[in-house]
């Protein structure tokens, strides 16, 4: 049984994180690590967060917060 290095652990934690963008109509979009890559630059953004449910709990509270627009 192989251990998993410190390398590893980093890689799939990027893969897998996930983060929520305010976009310039006020509204948040969350996008994985791979998606935010190809979108480039963001004015706000928040995470990454480790699992999906995680941003979107996140995205939620900054409604809330009257940061972002609800949908």
């Amino acid at each position: 049984m192989a251990a998993e290095t410190p390398e590893d652990t980093q890689n799939t934690q990027e893969s897998d994180s996930w983060h929520v963008i305010k976009q310039t109509d006020g509204h948040c979009e969350i996008f994985s690590q791979a998606e935010l890559a190809q979108r480039g630059d963001s004015p706000q953004m928040w995470g990454p967060f480790v699992s999906r449910a995680e941003a979107i709990a996140k995205r939620v509270g900054l409604i809330r917060a009257g940061k972002c627009l609800p949908k």
